[in-house]
Formats: structure tokens, sequence, C-alpha cells
């Protein structure tokens, strides 16, 4: 007869082997963070700059089908339920897409570009950072000024 021991290891070996354990642990730890998250407590206005970034990376968790990952980051950064158009995102960035880019989320086009292309002549692209929040203003990481969803878009 097997002991308790063989009989968690033998589940957990079978959850792995049909990568279902992962799955299992981010939904887990999901439920967990909604359980926890009080939503009395009104959130800082999300910057435009912070709408964009977090419309990309959910766009990248959605295709890769993290859907668990992409619910947490939605539920913490407040995130409006309606994701963004695509083409106002695109048009945001300054980006013009082929119709083979439209298959795969803006943020594979955007890292594709800054791999192969580089700055003029081949060398390093200088990114600025953005200006300073306003003060006295909360801040989530955008400059000040920038806030979207009724907020002083």
């Amino acid at each position: 007869m097997a002991t308790i021991g063989e009989l968690k290891s033998a589940v957990r070996d079978t959850l792995e082997s049909r990568g279902v354990l992962n799955q299992l642990k981010a939904r887990i730890r999901a439920e967990v963070f909604s359980a926890l998250e009080d939503g009395s407590e009104p959130r800082p206005p999300l910057s435009h700059h912070n709408l964009l970034i977090n419309q990309l990376v959910g766009d990248y968790l959605e295709f890769n089908q993290y859907r668990y990952a992409a619910s947490v980051l939605k539920a913490e950064s407040g995130q409006p339920e309606v994701p963004l158009d695509r083409q106002f995102l695109a048009n945001q960035l300054k980006v013009v897409e082929d119709v083979g880019s439209k298959s795969v989320p803006l943020l594979y086009g955007l890292v594709s570009h800054f791999l192969n292309s580089g700055g003029e002549n081949g060398g390093p692209v200088f990114l600025r950072a953005p200006g300073p929040p306003s003060v006295g203003a909360p801040s989530r990481g955008g400059p000040a000024g920038d806030t979207v969803a009724g907020r002083d878009a």
C-alpha cells in the first residue's frame, strides 16, 4: 500500500506531466488575490503611459494564454474591463502595422523592431524617462497631468 507521501508525489507528477500544475498554482494565486482585494479603497488615477503599457502587457498575456496572470494584472492595475482598441493603441504609439504583424500582440512588433534595427547607424537607442509626476498627486508611474478613464486624458 502506498504512503501519503508517495500518493502526493504521484499526484504532483501526474499534474506536472499533464501541464496543469502551474495553471492550478496560478489560479489559486489569482483567487487568493481576488479574495484579499479591498474594493472599498479607490485607486489612484491610471496614467496614460501606464494605461498603454498595461494594455500591451495584457495583450501579450492573453495571446500566450496566461489568463490568470492577465486577470491579476487587470484587477491589480485598475485597467478598464473593455480593452483599448488595437488601432487606437498603435496610433498612440505611432506604430504602422502591416497585415502580418496584426496576428501577434503589438509588444512583439515593438521588441522585434528594437532587436533588429537599433538606433541610427545601428547604434543604441537612447530612451528618455517620462516627466516627473505633479507635486501632491498620487503617482502610478506616469508623467504629470496624464491620467485617463474620464480624468484629464
